[in-house]
Protein backbone atom coordinates (compact mmCIF):
# COMPACT_ATOMS: atom_id res chain seq x y z
CA UNK A 1 0.00 0.00 0.00
CA UNK A 2 3.08 2.31 -0.13
CA UNK A 3 2.00 5.35 -2.36
CA UNK A 4 3.29 6.03 -5.80
CA UNK A 5 2.24 9.50 -6.01
CA UNK A 6 0.92 12.69 -4.10
CA UNK A 7 -2.15 11.49 -4.94
CA UNK A 8 -1.72 8.70 -2.80
CA UNK A 9 -0.26 10.15 0.10
CA UNK A 10 -1.87 11.05 2.83
CA UNK A 11 -1.07 13.21 5.49
CA UNK A 12 1.45 15.89 6.13
CA UNK A 13 -0.53 18.44 4.15
CA UNK A 14 1.30 21.29 5.58
CA UNK A 15 4.87 19.98 3.62
CA UNK A 16 3.05 18.35 0.50
CA UNK A 17 0.11 19.85 -0.05
CA UNK A 18 -0.45 21.11 -3.29
CA UNK A 19 1.35 24.74 -2.40
CA UNK A 20 3.55 23.12 0.20
CA UNK A 21 7.19 23.74 0.57
CA UNK A 22 8.57 20.05 0.49
CA UNK A 23 6.09 19.26 -2.57
CA UNK A 24 7.41 21.68 -4.90
CA UNK A 25 11.26 21.23 -4.62
CA UNK A 26 10.31 17.81 -5.72
CA UNK A 27 8.12 18.30 -8.00
CA UNK A 28 10.22 20.44 -9.73
CA UNK A 29 13.66 18.52 -9.09
CA UNK A 30 14.94 20.89 -7.08
CA UNK A 31 15.95 18.57 -4.21
CA UNK A 32 18.41 19.97 -1.53
CA UNK A 33 19.67 17.76 1.24
CA UNK A 34 16.88 17.11 3.44
CA UNK A 35 16.32 15.76 6.95
CA UNK A 36 12.47 14.17 7.30
CA UNK A 37 11.84 13.39 11.03
CA UNK A 38 9.21 12.10 12.97
CA UNK A 39 7.29 8.93 14.71
CA UNK A 40 7.17 5.93 12.89
CA UNK A 41 4.64 5.45 9.76
CA UNK A 42 4.15 9.22 8.81
CA UNK A 43 5.19 8.29 5.49
CA UNK A 44 9.10 9.52 5.59
CA UNK A 45 10.34 6.75 3.52
CA UNK A 46 7.61 6.42 1.01
CA UNK A 47 8.17 9.84 0.46
CA UNK A 48 11.43 9.18 -0.42
CA UNK A 49 10.05 6.34 -2.48
CA UNK A 50 8.17 9.21 -4.64
CA UNK A 51 11.47 10.89 -4.98
CA UNK A 52 12.94 8.29 -6.32
CA UNK A 53 10.38 8.11 -9.42
CA UNK A 54 10.35 11.89 -9.81
CA UNK A 55 13.81 12.86 -9.46
CA UNK A 56 16.27 12.79 -12.59
CA UNK A 57 19.12 11.86 -10.28
CA UNK A 58 20.96 9.17 -9.37
CA UNK A 59 18.91 8.04 -6.33
CA UNK A 60 20.79 5.27 -3.63
CA UNK A 61 19.00 3.96 -0.35
CA UNK A 62 20.82 2.17 2.24
CA UNK A 63 19.68 2.01 5.75
CA UNK A 64 21.48 3.06 8.81
CA UNK A 65 21.29 0.12 10.80
CA UNK A 66 23.38 -2.25 8.60
CA UNK A 67 25.49 0.41 6.31
CA UNK A 68 28.13 2.34 7.32
CA UNK A 69 31.29 4.26 6.05
CA UNK A 70 32.30 2.32 3.05
CA UNK A 71 28.51 2.10 1.68
CA UNK A 72 28.68 6.01 1.53
CA UNK A 73 31.89 6.21 0.04
CA UNK A 74 30.20 3.09 -2.62
CA UNK A 75 27.32 5.63 -3.34
CA UNK A 76 29.98 8.33 -4.43
CA UNK A 77 32.47 6.08 -6.48
CA UNK A 78 29.03 4.23 -8.50
CA UNK A 79 26.93 7.07 -9.04
CA UNK A 80 25.60 7.58 -12.91
CA UNK A 81 24.79 10.98 -13.10
CA UNK A 82 25.89 14.36 -12.43
CA UNK A 83 23.63 14.60 -8.95
CA UNK A 84 23.53 11.89 -6.84
CA UNK A 85 20.61 11.72 -4.31
CA UNK A 86 21.22 9.60 -1.05
CA UNK A 87 18.68 8.15 1.00
CA UNK A 88 19.47 7.18 4.61
CA UNK A 89 16.86 5.65 5.98
CA UNK A 90 17.17 5.45 9.91
CA UNK A 91 19.82 8.26 9.93
CA UNK A 92 19.83 8.68 13.76
CA UNK A 93 21.48 5.11 13.81
CA UNK A 94 24.61 6.37 12.14
CA UNK A 95 27.35 7.32 14.67
CA UNK A 96 29.33 10.54 14.92
CA UNK A 97 32.09 9.70 12.99
CA UNK A 98 29.85 7.98 10.16
CA UNK A 99 27.97 11.16 10.14
CA UNK A 100 31.28 13.26 10.01
CA UNK A 101 31.81 11.26 6.74
CA UNK A 102 28.83 12.47 4.84
CA UNK A 103 29.82 16.16 5.55
CA UNK A 104 32.83 16.77 2.41
CA UNK A 105 30.81 14.54 -0.31
CA UNK A 106 27.66 17.19 1.34
CA UNK A 107 29.94 20.28 0.64
CA UNK A 108 31.00 19.40 -2.86
CA UNK A 109 27.98 18.41 -4.46
CA UNK A 110 29.13 14.59 -4.50
CA UNK A 111 25.39 13.92 -2.76
CA UNK A 112 22.29 15.47 -1.66
CA UNK A 113 21.06 13.81 1.50
CA UNK A 114 17.85 12.58 2.46
CA UNK A 115 17.91 11.43 6.15
CA UNK A 116 14.78 9.78 7.63
CA UNK A 117 14.45 9.48 11.72
CA UNK A 118 12.26 9.19 14.41
CA UNK A 119 14.30 11.12 16.49
CA UNK A 120 14.60 14.76 16.62
CA UNK A 121 17.93 15.68 14.44
CA UNK A 122 18.61 18.13 16.74
CA UNK A 123 19.35 16.19 19.53
CA UNK A 124 20.50 12.78 17.20
CA UNK A 125 22.87 14.66 14.68
CA UNK A 126 26.02 16.70 14.41
CA UNK A 127 25.63 20.03 14.13
CA UNK A 128 27.40 20.54 11.21
CA UNK A 129 24.89 18.32 9.48
CA UNK A 130 21.84 19.43 10.65
CA UNK A 131 23.22 22.50 9.96
CA UNK A 132 23.48 21.59 6.18
CA UNK A 133 20.58 20.09 5.64
CA UNK A 134 16.63 21.55 5.55
CA UNK A 135 14.66 19.99 8.66
CA UNK A 136 11.15 18.72 8.07
CA UNK A 137 9.18 17.63 10.90
CA UNK A 138 5.99 14.33 9.68
CA UNK A 139 3.14 14.85 12.30
CA UNK A 140 1.43 11.69 13.56
CA UNK A 141 -1.37 10.82 10.53
CA UNK A 142 -4.80 11.98 11.68
CA UNK A 143 -7.48 9.86 12.40
CA UNK A 144 -9.30 10.78 9.42
CA UNK A 145 -6.41 9.80 7.24
CA UNK A 146 -5.52 6.74 9.07
CA UNK A 147 -9.51 5.82 7.97
CA UNK A 148 -8.96 6.53 4.30
CA UNK A 149 -5.77 4.35 4.16
CA UNK A 150 -7.84 1.40 5.87
CA UNK A 151 -10.63 1.72 3.03
CA UNK A 152 -8.25 1.99 0.21
CA UNK A 153 -6.41 -1.19 1.55
CA UNK A 154 -9.75 -2.68 2.24
CA UNK A 155 -10.84 -2.21 -1.79
CA UNK A 156 -7.17 -1.54 -3.50
CA UNK A 157 -5.68 -5.33 -4.64
CA UNK A 158 -2.57 -3.83 -3.54
CA UNK A 159 -3.59 -5.00 -0.08
CA UNK A 160 -6.76 -7.00 0.34
CA UNK A 161 -9.07 -5.90 -2.79
CA UNK A 162 -9.32 -9.35 -4.36
CA UNK A 163 -10.52 -10.90 -0.82
CA UNK A 164 -14.08 -9.55 -0.56
CA UNK A 165 -13.38 -7.81 2.66
CA UNK A 166 -15.48 -5.75 4.71
CA UNK A 167 -14.35 -3.82 7.25
CA UNK A 168 -17.20 -2.88 10.27
CA UNK A 169 -17.72 0.69 10.81
CA UNK A 170 -16.66 0.67 14.80
CA UNK A 171 -14.07 -1.56 13.94
CA UNK A 172 -12.40 0.90 11.07
CA UNK A 173 -12.62 3.64 14.13
CA UNK A 174 -11.04 1.00 16.56
CA UNK A 175 -8.41 0.71 14.23
CA UNK A 176 -7.58 4.65 14.10
CA UNK A 177 -7.99 4.86 17.34
CA UNK A 178 -5.36 1.92 18.55
CA UNK A 179 -2.80 2.96 15.54
CA UNK A 180 -2.10 6.40 17.35
CA UNK A 181 -1.12 7.97 13.75
CA UNK A 182 1.09 5.37 12.61
CA UNK A 183 -0.01 4.33 9.22
CA UNK A 184 2.45 1.13 9.38
CA UNK A 185 0.73 -0.04 12.36
CA UNK A 186 -3.07 1.10 10.86
CA UNK A 187 -2.29 -1.88 8.00
CA UNK A 188 -0.63 -4.42 10.54
CA UNK A 189 -3.49 -4.40 12.66
CA UNK A 190 -5.78 -4.41 9.27
CA UNK A 191 -3.94 -7.42 8.02
CA UNK A 192 -3.48 -9.28 11.43
CA UNK A 193 -7.63 -9.14 11.35
CA UNK A 194 -8.08 -10.44 8.24
CA UNK A 195 -6.00 -13.45 8.72
CA UNK A 196 -7.57 -13.91 12.15
CA UNK A 197 -11.35 -13.52 10.19
CA UNK A 198 -10.64 -15.12 6.84
CA UNK A 199 -13.23 -17.53 6.48
CA UNK A 200 -13.37 -20.06 3.37
CA UNK A 201 -11.30 -19.31 0.25
CA UNK A 202 -13.50 -17.10 -2.44
CA UNK A 203 -16.22 -16.57 0.22
CA UNK A 204 -16.69 -12.46 1.97
CA UNK A 205 -14.69 -11.77 4.74
CA UNK A 206 -16.36 -9.61 7.72
CA UNK A 207 -13.95 -7.87 9.99
CA UNK A 208 -15.54 -7.54 12.84
CA UNK A 209 -14.91 -5.08 16.12
CA UNK A 210 -14.56 -8.53 18.25
CA UNK A 211 -12.16 -9.96 15.73
CA UNK A 212 -9.70 -7.03 15.78
CA UNK A 213 -10.01 -6.66 20.01
CA UNK A 214 -8.64 -9.69 20.09
CA UNK A 215 -5.97 -9.57 17.29
CA UNK A 216 -5.13 -6.23 19.26
CA UNK A 217 -3.93 -7.18 22.87
CA UNK A 218 -2.31 -4.27 24.18
CA UNK A 219 -1.61 -0.73 22.95
CA UNK A 220 1.84 -0.14 22.99
CA UNK A 221 2.96 3.55 23.19
CA UNK A 222 5.17 5.07 21.19
CA UNK A 223 8.19 7.16 22.63
CA UNK A 224 11.46 8.34 21.89
CA UNK A 225 14.18 10.47 23.23
CA UNK A 226 12.10 13.82 21.75
CA UNK A 227 8.34 12.07 23.42
CA UNK A 228 10.40 12.21 26.90
CA UNK A 229 11.05 15.58 27.19
CA UNK A 230 8.30 16.77 25.49
CA UNK A 231 6.08 14.74 28.07
CA UNK A 232 7.80 15.40 31.00
CA UNK A 233 7.38 18.91 30.00
CA UNK A 234 3.59 18.95 29.96
CA UNK A 235 3.86 16.95 33.40
CA UNK A 236 5.18 19.46 34.94
CA UNK A 237 3.78 22.08 33.44
CA UNK A 238 0.45 20.46 34.13
CA UNK A 239 1.25 20.59 37.71
CA UNK A 240 2.61 23.91 38.06
CA UNK A 241 -0.62 25.28 36.12
CA UNK A 242 -3.07 23.78 38.74
CA UNK A 243 -4.61 20.55 36.77
CA UNK A 244 -4.27 17.38 37.92
CA UNK A 245 -6.49 15.59 35.76
CA UNK A 246 -3.79 16.29 32.68
CA UNK A 247 -0.59 15.64 35.37
CA UNK A 248 -2.06 12.14 36.06
CA UNK A 249 -2.64 11.34 32.81
CA UNK A 250 0.90 12.57 31.33
CA UNK A 251 2.17 10.54 34.68
CA UNK A 252 0.07 7.50 33.43
CA UNK A 253 1.56 8.29 29.57
CA UNK A 254 5.20 8.19 30.69
CA UNK A 255 4.28 4.84 33.27
CA UNK A 256 2.59 3.06 30.41
CA UNK A 257 5.65 3.94 28.30
CA UNK A 258 8.47 2.54 30.23
CA UNK A 259 9.88 6.30 31.59
CA UNK A 260 12.19 5.21 34.72
CA UNK A 261 10.22 5.83 37.93
CA UNK A 262 12.42 7.56 39.92
CA UNK A 263 13.35 10.26 37.33
CA UNK A 264 9.55 11.32 37.40
CA UNK A 265 9.64 10.93 41.14
CA UNK A 266 12.43 13.30 41.25
CA UNK A 267 10.38 16.07 39.13
CA UNK A 268 8.15 16.00 41.41
CA UNK A 269 10.24 16.88 44.55
CA UNK A 270 11.43 19.94 41.80
CA UNK A 271 8.09 21.15 41.44
CA UNK A 272 7.15 20.56 45.09
CA UNK A 273 10.05 23.00 45.60
CA UNK A 274 9.95 25.13 42.91
CA UNK A 275 6.37 25.99 41.95
CA UNK A 276 4.58 25.42 45.41
CA UNK A 277 7.26 26.14 47.88
CA UNK A 278 6.14 27.86 51.26
CA UNK A 279 2.84 28.47 50.06
CA UNK A 280 2.02 24.88 51.29
CA UNK A 281 5.24 23.73 52.95
CA UNK A 282 3.45 20.15 53.00
CA UNK A 283 3.84 19.41 49.73
CA UNK A 284 7.57 18.79 49.33
CA UNK A 285 6.86 16.74 52.33
CA UNK A 286 4.33 14.73 50.54
CA UNK A 287 6.58 14.56 47.21
CA UNK A 288 10.27 13.10 48.65
CA UNK A 289 7.85 10.59 50.74
CA UNK A 290 6.63 9.56 47.05
CA UNK A 291 9.94 8.94 46.21
CA UNK A 292 10.91 7.13 49.48
CA UNK A 293 7.77 5.03 48.97
CA UNK A 294 8.57 4.51 45.25
CA UNK A 295 12.34 3.20 46.52
CA UNK A 296 11.36 0.91 48.80
CA UNK A 297 8.15 -0.60 47.39
CA UNK A 298 9.18 -0.40 43.37
CA UNK A 299 6.85 -0.60 40.47
CA UNK A 300 3.64 -1.46 39.61
CA UNK A 301 2.55 -0.48 43.28
CA UNK A 302 4.95 2.43 43.14
CA UNK A 303 2.71 4.65 41.06
CA UNK A 304 -0.29 5.05 44.16
CA UNK A 305 2.75 7.44 45.56
CA UNK A 306 3.34 8.89 42.99
CA UNK A 307 -0.44 9.49 41.65
CA UNK A 308 -0.99 10.46 45.25
CA UNK A 309 1.92 13.48 44.90
CA UNK A 310 1.01 14.46 41.81
CA UNK A 311 -2.59 15.23 42.55
CA UNK A 312 -0.89 16.86 45.80
CA UNK A 313 1.95 19.41 44.05
CA UNK A 314 -1.09 19.99 41.23
CA UNK A 315 -4.03 21.23 43.97
CA UNK A 316 -1.74 23.06 46.31
CA UNK A 317 -1.62 26.89 46.02
CA UNK A 318 1.14 28.11 44.30
CA UNK A 319 4.46 30.34 44.93
CA UNK A 320 8.18 30.43 43.32
CA UNK A 321 9.24 33.03 45.60
CA UNK A 322 12.21 30.32 47.16
CA UNK A 323 13.23 29.33 43.41
CA UNK A 324 13.38 33.57 42.37
CA UNK A 325 14.89 34.43 46.41
CA UNK A 326 17.75 31.84 45.23
CA UNK A 327 18.06 32.89 41.83
CA UNK A 328 18.64 36.52 42.98
CA UNK A 329 20.92 35.58 45.98
CA UNK A 330 23.07 33.69 43.40
CA UNK A 331 23.12 36.50 40.71
CA UNK A 332 24.30 38.76 43.38
CA UNK A 333 27.15 36.20 44.88
CA UNK A 334 28.10 36.50 41.04
CA UNK A 335 28.14 39.70 40.13
CA UNK A 336 28.49 42.07 42.92
CA UNK A 337 30.76 42.46 45.60
CA UNK A 338 30.97 39.43 47.91
CA UNK A 339 30.42 40.26 51.40
CA UNK A 340 32.20 39.73 54.50
CA UNK A 341 30.70 38.10 57.12
CA UNK A 342 30.08 40.86 60.05
CA UNK A 343 31.84 40.17 62.89
CA UNK A 344 29.03 39.57 65.42
CA UNK A 345 27.83 36.83 63.31
CA UNK A 346 31.07 34.91 62.79
CA UNK A 347 31.92 31.85 64.24
CA UNK A 348 33.47 32.67 68.35
CA UNK A 349 33.97 29.10 69.61
CA UNK A 350 37.98 29.59 69.92
CA UNK A 351 40.32 31.04 72.10
CA UNK A 352 41.11 34.78 71.73
CA UNK A 353 37.79 35.32 69.34
CA UNK A 354 36.71 37.71 72.16
CA UNK A 355 39.73 39.81 72.09
CA UNK A 356 39.43 39.98 68.09
CA UNK A 357 35.86 41.05 68.62
CA UNK A 358 34.69 38.36 67.03
CA UNK A 359 30.75 37.71 68.09
CA UNK A 360 30.65 40.74 70.20
CA UNK A 361 27.18 42.50 70.21
CA UNK A 362 25.95 39.09 68.84
CA UNK A 363 22.23 38.96 70.21
CA UNK A 364 20.57 35.88 71.18
CA UNK A 365 17.02 35.95 69.56
CA UNK A 366 15.50 33.51 72.08
CA UNK A 367 16.31 35.97 74.85
CA UNK A 368 13.35 38.20 73.74
CA UNK A 369 9.97 38.58 72.81
CA UNK A 370 8.51 36.24 70.86
CA UNK A 371 11.96 35.20 69.63
CA UNK A 372 13.19 37.83 67.59
CA UNK A 373 15.46 40.56 67.75
CA UNK A 374 15.97 43.10 65.16
CA UNK A 375 19.63 43.16 64.04
CA UNK A 376 22.01 43.01 60.57
CA UNK A 377 22.56 39.87 59.43
CA UNK A 378 24.54 40.69 56.10
CA UNK A 379 26.99 43.67 55.82
CA UNK A 380 25.41 45.42 53.14
CA UNK A 381 21.44 45.17 53.58
CA UNK A 382 19.39 43.53 50.41
CA UNK A 383 16.01 41.87 50.23
CA UNK A 384 15.89 38.83 48.01
CA UNK A 385 12.57 36.72 48.90
CA UNK A 386 9.30 38.84 49.00
CA UNK A 387 6.92 35.87 49.82
CA UNK A 388 3.35 35.91 47.76
CA UNK A 389 0.01 36.49 48.99
CA UNK A 390 -1.25 32.65 48.10
CA UNK A 391 -1.62 29.90 50.80
CA UNK A 392 1.09 29.74 53.94
CA UNK A 393 2.87 32.04 52.42
CA UNK A 394 0.54 34.76 53.22
CA UNK A 395 1.29 34.18 57.19
CA UNK A 396 4.82 34.38 55.96
CA UNK A 397 3.85 38.14 54.24
CA UNK A 398 2.49 39.32 57.48
CA UNK A 399 5.11 37.94 60.00
CA UNK A 400 8.10 39.52 57.73
CA UNK A 401 6.11 42.66 57.00
CA UNK A 402 5.57 43.50 60.72
CA UNK A 403 9.50 42.39 61.38
CA UNK A 404 10.47 44.99 58.81
CA UNK A 405 8.09 47.63 60.10
CA UNK A 406 9.62 47.13 63.59
CA UNK A 407 12.75 47.20 61.96
CA UNK A 408 12.46 50.61 60.12
CA UNK A 409 10.74 52.33 63.20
Amino acid sequence: MQPENFGDFLGQDQLLGERGPLRRLIEEDRIVSLILYGPPGTGKTALAHIIATKTRADFKAINAVTAGIKDIRDAVHTRRADKTILFIDEIHRFNKLQQDALLPHIESGELTLIGASTENPFFSLVPALASRSMIFRFNPLSRDDISKLLLRAVTDRRGLGDHRVTLAEDALDFIASMSEGDARRALNILELSFLASAGQEGKPTAITLDIVRESVQSRSIYYDEDDHYNTISAFIKSMRGSDPDAAVYWLAKMIAAGEDPLFIARRIVICAAEDVGNADPQALVVAVASLHALERIGMPEGKIPLAQAVIYVATAPKSNASYLAVEKALESVAHDPVQPVPDHLRDAHYQGARRLGIGKGYLYPHDYEGHYVDQEYLSVHKSFYTPSPEGYERTIQSRLHKRRNTSDA
